[in-house]
């Protein structure tokens, strides 16, 4: 995920603290002005198919709109799952060198991003921004120094754990019971249920759009619950999809049109206070590894440079200057088979690297079978287990981006060099944080809300 966008907000950054500094020693609020505001979207397991300008049969007219004006990335790549990805997002860090490389943060276990990490938030109010996040945390709660509002966000709105409950806002514990999950930075949220969260939470976001002042560029993460499990949305959005006979589509494609619409909302209200001129947005996915980014930009004609240096590559076509991507290794995930060769990466290893067009996967490759095709002509990846004992794939994902042709017998050389960048990689990981969960996390003993324990 990183390599695709982040180097445009650290470009952004650094223009920006250059600005501030300008301020500091000028007392010059002219300087601060042309600090463009940042909008970072993220909707949740929104799949790379389901988005209007990709011929999806949903209705996403609000994000069409927004790629139509801007930059849309299709050749963009996240991790697969909730945690990597947003831990990725805050620290800048692959996740071999946070710790969090195995699966998620689950709400009973004492983890969390590492605090030796700065998040996205702290560096932009060191570039001297307001900071703001509504929605989805993901990154870890047991401790207070692990909340949102102590990690660089001024102030926050939304639920700490990984899935809820879109209207009553409760999420389970192991025993199955559900206990309350929506905090602000005041405390628990108790006066929201009923209201459906994709609404709330673009209701939250348009209200410190409304309550911004001039006097700091803002910064406003908002990441939807929307569109993860479980499939949950108000009537009058399931109705528009009402010709759709299978249930769980018609409900999430409903959930895709409730999300675009609040994405709208909060443009009109960006609009409506004078901020629209001097932003740059940015809406992003988290779901099976190539995934959904549009870049939409209205801001001074320095910023547009910036962009375009970073992004031209992208919408003509021309190379990018980063030619690998690691996307996990994954060493507690049970081994598969045999090690290939004895003297690079082990193969029996759960891990994936892109090097140019090419894509090697060794050890458990995962079973995409189980998700439903959103419709007959579109495939999900099936079960690449061929044999128990196999544990080597590679891909050209250029020309094969759903991932059905294995290379791997035909290459043995790609695969080589590509084991070598695992290699190297893997050199440099650290220690899996993985904890137990810890009764102590049970919502019951901490008045019916989750909440850090420690």
């Amino acid at each position: 995920m990183m390599k695709l966008w982040l180097p445009l907000l650290l470009a952004v950054w650094l223009s920006s603290a250059s600005g501030s500094n300008n301020n500091n020693n000028n007392n010059n609020n002219n300087n601060n002005s042309k600090q463009p505001n940042i909008i970072f979207i993220l909707a949740d397991d929104y799949g790379f198919n389901d988005i209007g300008y990709h011929g999806s049969q949903i209705a996403t007219p609000n994000l069409d709109k927004l790629a139509s004006d801007g930059v849309k990335l299709e050749n963009y790549y996240v991790q697969p799952i909730c945690t990597p990805t947003r831990s990725q997002l805050m620290s800048g860090r692959y996740q071999i060198h946070t710790g969090l490389q195995h699966e998620i943060i689950w709400s009973e276990q004492p983890n969390g991003l590492p605090l030796d990490s700065p998040t996205m938030a702290d560096k932009m109010k060191e570039a001297g921004y307001a900071t703001h996040m509504v929605g989805k945390w993901h990154l870890g709660f047991y401790k207070d120094e692990y909340l949102p509002w102590n990690r660089g966000f001024d102030s926050y709105f939304g639920y700490l754990t990984g899935s809820e409950q879109y209207f009553n806002h409760k999420r389970k514990y192991v025993d199955g019971k559900e206990y309350l999950d929506l905090w602000d930075n005041q405390g628990p949220v108790y006066n929201e249920t009923g209201h459906y969260s994709a609404n709330l939470f673009t209701e939250k976001a348009i209200d410190l759009v409304r309550g911004h002042g001039q006097k700091k560029p803002l910064f406003l993460y908002l990441a939807y619950q929307s569109v993860h499990c479980p499939l949950q949305v108000p009537e009058e959005y399931e109705r528009r999809y009402s010709h759709i006979k299978d249930e769980n589509r018609r409900l999430y494609s409903a959930m895709v049109a409730a999300m675009d619409e609040g994405i709208g909302n909060l443009t009109q209200a960006l609009k409506d206070s004078g901020l629209w001129e001097d932003t740059l947005l940015v809406f992003s996915t988290v779901f099976c590894v190539r995934d959904i980014c549009v870049i939409s930009y209205t801001v001074y004609e320095s910023i547009r440079s910036l962009q375009r240096d970073v992004c031209c590559f992208h919408s003509r076509g021309t190379p990018s200057k980063r030619t690998v991507l690691l996307h996990n290794i994954d060493p507690l995930r049970p081994r598969v088979g045999v090690p290939l060769y004895n003297d690079t990466f082990d193969t029996t290893v759960r891990a994936a690297v892109r090097v140019g067009h090419m894509k090697l996967i060794t050890g458990d490759p995962g079973n995409g079978s189980w998700v439903p095709p959103p419709a007959e002509s579109q495939k999900f990846i099936p079960d690449r287990r061929t044999s128990p004992d196999k544990n080597v794939w590679l891909f050209n994902i250029t020309a094969d981006p759903n991932e059905h042709n294995d290379l791997s017998d035909q290459m043995p050389d790609m695969v080589r060099t590509l084991l070598g960048y695992l290699q190297r990689f893997n050199q440099t990981a650290v220690p899996v944080r993985y904890p137990p969960y810890d009764p102590r996390s049970n919502p019951a003993l901490h008045g019916g809300v989750w909440r850090p324990w420690e």
